[in-house]
């Protein structure tokens, strides 16, 4: 059907631009089973270890070619950084082809059959996927590994990505609301909380918008796997890798040194945190000159309630009080801090959010004296910074995939 491939980062191209990154319309139902739920990660070394090891389907090429009803153009989701996205169906119990519209709805990736590295992220996603299970991250159903074929099969995530949400300025794509965000945010952080757990005790190393994905009912799970690492193991402090990622969303220490720990995936989340109360992307060459890093232009009007409104997202004026919106601007201070200690862990980020949805839900902030109350805010006494442990009632610290077009429903 043509190449639709886009260049992902290779082991010798470290960082790509956030300005391009990777497809976005992703999948999903709700996930059914445990809340969450692991059998050993540690990582096998070898390609046959880990697909015995994962709990997946293996497809068959031509179960996927009907499926997908070869690959047609109208089944087309979206171009991936190394592959393909097509909307397909399969029985429910068998798992064998079944007809549009019948059975269960699912997304199968297409990776592009050249170069190592795509085949080792590939490699990664069923390891990871194949064994982590929690309602924030995407079910992976199975793969295909045949002759030079190599796919994955996803749930169908039918709001697509966070990403398309935030960005896209389309009448498909309506503006989330503020609610819808925090709720978003909330599940996001619950996703990497577990994957930051004793339990799992995985680095994701790629969170960005483009890989967050909603369901039905906006529930945010995570996607991507193929850039994931095994943390620290023992008296180690971080993991030692080759600089990889998102420009914009990497953390400072990370770029500088190759060190990766679970506080580099807390500083990206602090950028995905700021782009949600902006609805900015985290680069963007399109803006002036000084605008273009979010988190540099940003960052100086986070603390303050006369300013903070000069950042947020127009399209969502009204939806919440000022002190709401300020907790939520010092959370992603807090995660963006330049030194990895003083940011939270992704537990103390899931305690602020839970805080901060309480609070919005007691503002009733959908009135129009919330409304003029922002106005009124921009003349109010400048925010008093506080110490991390101060934040949030003074205990916990509130501290690409671009769709080629809109997913099919």
């Amino acid at each position: 059907m043509g190449s639709c491939f886009s260049s992902r980062i290779k082991a010798e191209s470290p960082l790509h631009n956030g300005a391009n990154p990777k497809y976005g319309s992703k999948y999903g139902n709700e996930m059914s089973g445990p809340s969450s739920r692991i059998s050993s990660v540690s990582v096998p070394r070898t390609e046959g270890e880990i697909l015995q090891s994962s709990n997946l389907k293996g497809f068959n090429f031509s179960e996927l070619r009907t499926a997908t009803r070869n690959f047609r153009p109208d089944s087309f989701l979206g171009e991936g950084g190394f592959g393909c996205v097509f909307k397909g169906w399969i029985d429910e119990n068998s798992f064998t082809a079944a007809k549009p519209g019948t059975g269960m709805v699912i997304a199968v990736k297409r990776l592009n059959q050249e170069g190592f590295q795509g085949h080792q992220e590939w490699l990664a996603e069923i390891n990871y996927l194949g064994q982590l299970y929690h309602p924030n991250l995407v079910k992976l159903v199975g793969y295909c590994l045949e002759d030079d074929h190599r796919l994955l099969v996803y749930e169908f995530m039918p709001k697509g990505s966070l990403e398309n949400h935030l960005f896209r300025r389309n009448s498909y794509f309506q503006p989330l609301s503020w609610n819808l965000r925090m709720k978003v945010a909330l599940g996001a952080a619950k996703g990497l909380a577990f994957l930051h757990s004793d339990e799992a005790k995985v680095i994701y190393r790629d969170f960005k918008t483009s890989n967050i994905l909603l369901d039905s009912n906006y529930n945010a799970k995570l996607s991507d796997f193929g850039l994931a690492k095994d943390g620290p193991t023992g008296d180690k402090s971080h993991v030692s890798t080759r600089v990889m990622g998102t420009y914009g969303y990497a953390a400072p220490e990370y770029m500088a040194t190759g060190h990766l720990t679970a506080r580099s995936d807390v500083y990206s989340f602090g950028v995905v945190l700021l782009e949600m109360l902006t609805g900015k992307r985290a680069m963007d060459k399109n803006r002036p000159s000084r605008e273009q890093n979010l988190v540099d232009w940003a960052r100086p009007y986070l603390t303050s309630k006369r300013k903070i409104f000069r950042v947020m997202d127009a399209r969502i004026e009204g939806q919440y009080t000022p002190d709401v919106a300020l907790k939520a601007a010092y959370l992603a201070l807090q995660c963006l801090s330049i030194e990895p200690k003083l940011r939270p862990n992704m537990d103390a980020v899931v305690k602020a959010l839970e805080q901060l949805q309480d609070s919005g839900d007691k503002g009733g902030p959908r009135n129009a004296s919330v409304h003029n109350s922002h106005r009124n805010s921009r003349n109010a006494p400048k925010y008093q910074s506080k110490n991390a442990n101060d934040i949030c009632n003074g205990n916990a610290i509130l501290s690409p995939w671009p769709s080629a077009s809109p997913p099919s429903t």
